[in-house]
């Protein structure tokens, strides 16, 4: 059995590597290989090219909407998934693509619209990129504050009844994307999810655990034999190529639009260490401020070079959740696989022709299974709903989320996952201050219920809930 990873027991993965899971070549029922471990290199490279399977349509998709050059984009993923893995010491299992969160701020600064034909224009770009660092640097203060004073905030701002509604609402506000891809080609779609779920049970091993990429490849084969596929763009492209860089511009005027972003880039970090805590059965809290902070770093990489921000990705949660191998080695291939991609033009057009009923047949499967990673967090924590005030919190921003509520200040605009974050930090918050205040909170009558009974043994169990360690 392996020992979880304690604060001061915490392994520098990327310096010592990492230790072969058993053989190296199966995973008995029910296992998990952890981020510290690894299968045989050859399974691990596979894993790693599912994760850029599953990245990679969400990932090109942000600048071919805001007009950002795309192996651009890809070659900045790659290079900050690196740098993440090792300013986290290896220990969280995360690939970080496109920020959709984003897209408002850049398309406000630009005009850029991607069905008007017109390129995007040089100086805008500039400006926006500014714009995507200043998020960046934002973010990575964010990170050294959480590194160096505790995640104490986190649990007190965000029991396990917000981090599960964080966790679920941002699985659940991508539906309607996953939907529209389905719309487009819905055969192709229902072919894809087919093929994935029967992979999933119809084989041992390797090939069970790697039904993304194998229901991704049947998908693929049914839209070319329908005609869905444009080889067109391959064609044209060069075999070998560095990707085009492009300088910064300032203006503090636009930081406005930008620095709003942090907050969702927060949630979604959040999100995921919380997320792949519950997948594991560890306590990553301690990660926290590494990851804020290297997603931070990342961002201002790509806005200083001319990619998009980037963000901890759900996609590959979903893929963790299928495969239940965590393991940072595949992430590491993941991203060396991504940075040959964005050199090799043509190749990295063939992987861009991956059709919209394809991406919307995986994406149905893993953003469902992302959402449930947060009611997995709820049952993990037994967060009882009987309680109006959970009950509350987690409808509400659940419902922001899934119908993708808007709100628009000053020419601002937050979406689903900010709203449904804020409004299930707010909820909760508010509800319980009002409950202690007024003496109606459940929890807080279950307390002196206890203490009534039996005043030793709750004593114990609040010193208990106020010093975890």
């Amino acid at each position: 059995m392996v020992r979880s990873v304690q604060a001061d027991d915490e392994p520098h993965v990327i310096r010592r590597g990492w230790r072969l899971h058993g053989n190296g070549r199966t995973i008995a029922p029910g296992e998990r290989v952890l981020p510290e471990e690894r299968l045989s290199w050859p399974r691990t490279i596979s894993i790693g090219a599912q994760h850029v399977v599953a990245m990679f349509g969400a990932t090109f998709l942000v600048p071919l909407l805001t007009g950002f050059p795309p192996s651009t984009t890809l070659f900045f993923t790659a290079i900050g998934t690196l740098l993440f893995l090792l300013i986290t010491k290896g220990m969280m299992p995360s690939y970080l693509g496109s920020s959709f969160g984003l897209l408002a701020p850049i398309g406000a600064v630009t005009g850029f619209s991607a069905t008007a034909g017109e390129d995007l224009d040089s100086h805008a770009m500039a400006l926006a990129q500014g714009g995507i660092i200043s998020v960046g640097v934002t973010l990575a203060l964010v990170g050294l504050v959480v590194h160096f004073v505790g995640v104490r905030w986190i649990e007190v701002t965000m029991p396990p009844v917000v981090t599960g509604a964080i966790v679920a609402l941002i699985g659940l506000n991508l539906a309607p994307a996953a939907w529209d891809w389905v719309k487009a080609a819905p055969l192709t779609a229902v072919i894809t999810i087919v093929a994935i779920l029967i992979t999933t049970v119809a084989f041992r091993g390797m090939l069970g655990r790697l039904s993304i990429l194998i229901g991704v490849f049947v998908g693929y084969a049914a839209a070319w034999l329908q005609g869905q596929i444009d080889f067109s763009t391959v064609s044209q492209a060069r075999w070998v190529g560095l990707p085009t860089f492009h300088a910064p511009a300032f203006d503090l005027g636009y930081l406005g639009l930008f620095l709003p972003v942090v907050l969702v880039l927060i949630a979604e970090n959040i999100g995921h260490v919380k997320s792949v805590g519950a997948m594991t059965g560890r306590d990553l809290d301690r990660l926290t401020g590494r990851t804020l902070f290297a997603d931070g770093f990342s961002t201002i990489l790509a806005g200083s070079g001319g990619g998009s921000g980037t963000t901890t990705y759900a996609e590959n949660i979903g893929v963790m959740a299928a495969t239940r191998i965590f393991s940072t080695a595949a992430y590491l291939c993941a991203a060396i696989i991504a940075l040959i991609l964005s050199m090799l033009p043509k190749f990295g057009e063939i992987i861009a022709t991956i059709p919209p009923g394809v991406l919307g047949g995986a994406a149905t499967v893993l953003y469902g299974m992302i959402g449930l990673l947060g009611v997995r967090i709820w049952v993990e924590n037994r967060v009882d709903f009987s309680n109006p005030i959970n009950l509350n919190t987690a409808a509400v921003s659940l419902i922001v989320a899934i119908a993708n509520f808007t709100w628009s200040p000053g020419g601002l605009q937050f979406e689903g996952i900010a709203l449904g974050t804020a409004s299930a930090i707010v909820v909760f918050q508010l509800m319980k201050a009002i409950a202690r205040w007024r003496g109606t909170d459940p929890d807080a009558l279950v307390e002196s219920l206890a203490e009534a009974a039996d005043p030793v043994e709750a004593d114990a169990q609040s010193r208990t809930k106020t010093d975890p360690g």
